[in-house]
C-alpha cells in the first residue's frame, strides 16, 4: 500500500468515526424531539429518523494478536515477533424500510511483522441486503463452506490453525451469497463463486451448508453442520462438525473429505513458458479434527488434534488468560508433520512454541 493509499485509508477511517458520533447526536436529538413533539405524525417521522440515524452509524472494530514465537520449520530456526491476521475495518447497515436493511462490512489485514511498511490486505468486503428473506451479500467474502466451522478450531488464526491441512477455507473475491432466516436454530447457506476470480481456474464454483444451534455454544449447548464444496478453488469437499458444550467443557469434532479437480502447470511452447489450467482425477483423502477447552477461572486451558490422509497431523496445545473481556494473554505450542506424499520427498517436521497477546476493539 504506498503512501497515497495510506493517508486515503487514514483519511477515511477518520471521517467514518466522525460519521458516527454525528449519527449518535442526531439519534440523541432525535429522541428528544420525539419525547416533546404532541403531533403523532410527527412522532412517527422522528422515530424513523432516529431508527436511520443510528443505523446509519459506522462501526470501526478491529483486534491485534502479536506473538512472540520459536519456530522449527523442517529443522530450520528463527524467532520471531509476527501478527497473526489481525485486521481492521468498518461496518454498518440502514434500514431502509421496516421490512429491509442494507448492510456491509470493510475489513484489511494489518500485518504488523512485515518487511515493508506497505502491510494492508484484504479480507471480507462485501454489501448486502437483509429481511424476512434472509440475507444476500455480494463482494469479497468467506464462503458459506468456511463459515460452517463455528468455533471447533481453538487454534484459529494461529499456526495451528485448520487450513494448513484442510482444504476449504478459503475467501473468495467475487461471491455471491444467500442465507435463510433463522428457522428455530436451523439454517441454510450458499455462495456462487464466479469464474473469473483468479482462483476458479475458469470454472463457476459453489458452495453450500446447512446449520443448526449458536456457534458461540451460549443460546444452545450443541452446534452442528454439513458443507459442501463444488469446484471452489480447484476441489470438491464434503465436511461435517460438530461442537457440544458440557458444563463448561467445550469439545469439537470435524470430519472431512477433499478431492482435487483442477490444477495449473507450467507448460513451454517454442521456448515460451506459460500456465495451463488441468482437469486433476485426484484421491479422495480423509481426515477429522478433535479439539477441547475448558476454562478454569480466568485462564482456558486448550488441544487440538488433527489428521489428513496423503497431507500430514498436527497436535496443539495451548492456554490464555483473559486480562479483561478484550484484552488476553496466550501461550501454545503446535507440532504439525507432513506426509512424503504431500512434500513430494521426504517426511517434514515444523514446530513452534509462543507467547503472545490479542486486544479486540
Amino acid at each position: 500500500m504506498n503512501a497515497f493509499h495510506k493517508t486515503l485509508l487514514a483519511s477515511t477511517l477518520a471521517s467514518l468515526t466522525l460519521a458516527s458520533a454525528q449519527a449518535a447526536e442526531t439519534t440523541q436529538n432525535n429522541k428528544q424531539d420525539v419525547t416533546t413533539d404532541i403531533n403523532v405524525n410527527s412522532d412517527r417521522g422522528n422515530t424513523m429518523q432516529s431508527q436511520q440515524a443510528l443505523d446509519s452509524a459506522v462501526i470501526l472494530y478491529g483486534k491485534l494478536n502479536i506473538t512472540g514465537q520459536y519456530n522449527d520449520e523442517d529443522g530450520e530456526t528463527k524467532n520471531t515477533i509476527q501478527s497473526n491476521e489481525s485486521r481492521l475495518g468498518v461496518k454498518g447497515g440502514y434500514q431502509i424500510t421496516d421490512a429491509l436493511e442494507a448492510f456491509y462490512t470493510i475489513e484489511y489485514k494489518v500485518d504488523t511483522g512485515a518487511d515493508s511498511s506497505d502491510n494492508f490486505t484484504a479480507r471480507n468486503q462485501f454489501v448486502g441486503l437483509r429481511g424476512s428473506f434472509g440475507e444476500l451479500a455480494v463482494g469479497r467474502n468467506d464462503t458459506i463452506f468456511k463459515r460452517s466451522e463455528g468455533k471447533v478450531d481453538q487454534f484459529n488464526d494461529l499456526d495451528g490453525d485448520i487450513k494448513y491441512l484442510f482444504k476449504g477455507q478459503n475467501r473468495m473475491a467475487q461471491t455471491a451469497t444467500y442465507l435463510t432466516p433463522d428457522m428455530k436454530g436451523f439454517r441454510i447457506g450458499a455462495t456462487y463463486v464466479a469464474d473469473a476470480d483468479s482462483n476458479q481456474y475458469d470454472e463457476n464454483g459453489y458452495s453450500v451448508a446447512a446449520f443448526y444451534g449458536d456457534k458461540k455454544l451460549k443460546k444452545t449447548m450443541f452446534y452442528a453442520s454439513v458443507a459442501y464444496d463444488d469446484n471452489v478453488k480447484g476441489y470438491e469437499i464434503i465436511r461435517g462438525t460438530a461442537q457440544v458444550k458440557i458444563m463448561e467443557l467445550k469439545l469439537g469434532a470435524m470430519y472431512q473429505q477433499q478431492k482435487e479437480k483442477y490444477d495449473e502447470i507450467e507448460v513451454t511452447i517454442d521456448g515460451e513458458t506459460f500456465e495451463q489450467i488441468i482437469a486433476v482425477d485426484g484421491d479422495r483423502n480423509n481426515g477429522y479434527l478433535l479439539s477441547a477447552a475448558y476454562p478454569v477461572k480466568d485462564f482456558t486451558l486448550k488441544a487440538q488434534y488433527q489428521d489428513m490422509e496423503e497431507v500430514g497431523e498436527s497436535w496443539a496445545a495451548g492456554v490464555d488468560y483473559q486480562l479483561a473481556k478484550p484484552t488476553k494473554l496466550m501461550a501454545f505450542w503446535i507440532d504439525r508433520t507432513y506426509d512424503t506424499a504431500y512434500t513430494g520427498s521426504s517426511e517434514e517436521t515444523d514446530k513452534y512454541f509462543a507467547v503472545g497477546i490479542e486486544h479486540k476493539f
